[in-house]
């Protein structure tokens, strides 16, 4: 399942080169995807069981767990742009991911030591630390080890590893909960260890980015100018002035997975016991589609796939609001919906800005796209958790889906749904 030993070498050293289904993609992306994979098998059996034990086993109120679902999210944002800037200017994208991932994997055990949820949020912000600072460096990686008409179908092969670890992961919560006594510590247990193993794999088998090539040109003549900061040069580009205002109002009106779980359960008078296998569903759609999708906006464009994400996220919210029956139906529905939206949105965007942004600053710019986008999420989560507690569950759905479909509308009329293929 490898690229020819030729690329590969150029690309990845040893990591051999995918074949089949994963030929174009070179080594460097499939053995971050190992890495992902594993990483999510640990992250997603927390995250799996961590709505019923905040609110149903340490009694977190609504409004409590929107504001830990938000920080989850994405208050961690600013970490983003930190991890990139450190990446770009270092270098060291590797280095920068790995001190990501093993911060989480040293949180997973902290789990074991709190047992009141604001110890626990503490934890888990700490974990959302990991992430913040090594998402944009592994997503940097991935984008300079493929021709920019190829960033869909790796970050699609990236995602649909990363997904298979979204699947594994609740099951294996499942068949913890299930044989041991002590549920919750045996989950936060294993863990700790697949999350440990994720960590070797980076270390052991993933090659840092290559250098970008030197900009040819006659030197500069006079005085030279203190260039202006990164951050305020990435904004000025044409591909981070549209992405970040679409993905900043379509994301404050994403409402998290937990919440969604729990309405399907309470639809559904599901026993919490079996409430860990709902991700299960939503992550076999993803993995299925991540792949495919992502080809599709390789060919359609990146920007209107995106979109229809979201359009595919409201049909969710409108099976959870409609009064359809309480059956297979509905649950096939939401999950498959939610499969779809995590598809056509999680990766594309990262693919429809890596190719247009400079080689040198990358991380920091794929970072303040991803900051843009964790943070109106952590506000999103914060006005859900909010209206649930004052409302109720269903009264806030409805001013979500409303404004889910006004933000589409908008960035539509506005935004444009141009194709952004590159050549």
């Amino acid at each position: 399942m490898y690229l020819s030993t030729s690329r590969a070498s150029d690309i990845a050293g040893a990591t051999p080169a995918p074949k089949g289904p994963l030929r174009a993609v070179p080594g460097t992306v499939f053995a971050l995807g190992l890495v992902s994979l594993v990483t999510d098998v640990s992250a997603e059996m927390v995250t799996a069981v961590l709505p019923l034990y905040l609110m149903a086993g340490l009694g977190m109120s609504p409004l409590a767990f929107g504001a830990l679902d938000g920080l989850h999210q994405g208050a961690t944002a600013v970490l983003r742009l930190a991890g990139g800037r450190i990446a770009d200017r270092t270098r060291r994208h590797k280095l920068v991911a790995g001190t990501g991932y093993a911060l989480s994997a040293a949180c997973k055990a902290a789990l074991l030591l709190v047992a009141t949820p604001w110890s626990v949020a503490a934890v888990l912000a700490a974990d959302r630390t990991g992430k913040g600072l090594r998402t944009a460096p592994r997503d940097a990686l991935i984008s300079l080890s493929v021709p920019p008409g190829e960033q869909g179908r790796a970050f699609g092969v990236h995602r649909a590893l990363d997904t298979a670890g979204a699947l594994l992961g609740p099951l294996a919560a499942f068949g913890v909960l299930w044989v041991a006594v002590d549920g919750y510590a045996a989950v936060f247990t294993v863990s700790c260890c697949v999350a440990v193993l994720g960590v070797v794999l980076l270390a052991l088998f993933v090659r840092e980015a290559p250098a970008p090539a030197p900009t040819a040109g006659p030197a500069p003549v006079g005085a030279a100018r203190p260039a202006p900061p990164p951050v305020r040069t990435l904004l000025r580009l044409p591909v981070l002035r549209g992405l970040c205002p679409t993905a900043a109002v379509l994301g404050l009106f994403t409402v998290g997975d937990g919440f969604l779980y729990l309405l399907l359960q309470r639809r559904l008078d599901l026993s919490d016991a079996y409430f860990p296998l709902l991700p299960v569903g939503t992550a076999a759609v993803f993995l299925a589609a991540a792949l495919p999708v992502g080809r599709l906006a390789d060919r359609l464009g990146r920007r209107r796939v995106f979109l229809g994400g979201h359009v595919l996220l409201l049909g969710a919210y409108l099976l959870l609001l409609v009064p359809v029956p309480a059956g297979a139906p509905l649950v096939v529905g939401v999950l498959a919906a939610l499969g779809l939206f995590y598809a056509a949105t999680d990766g594309v965007l990262m693919a429809a800005a890596g190719p247009l942004l400079p080689a040198g600053l990358r991380t920091t710019g794929l970072a303040v796209l991803q900051t843009t986008q964790a943070s109106a999420r952590f506000a999103g989560s914060l006005l859900f958790g909010s209206a649930w507690t004052l409302w109720g569950p269903g009264a806030a759905l409805g001013p979500a889906a409303t404004g889910l479909l006004l933000s589409l509308v908008a960035v539509a009329v506005f935004g444009g749904t141009r194709a952004d293929r590159p050549s």
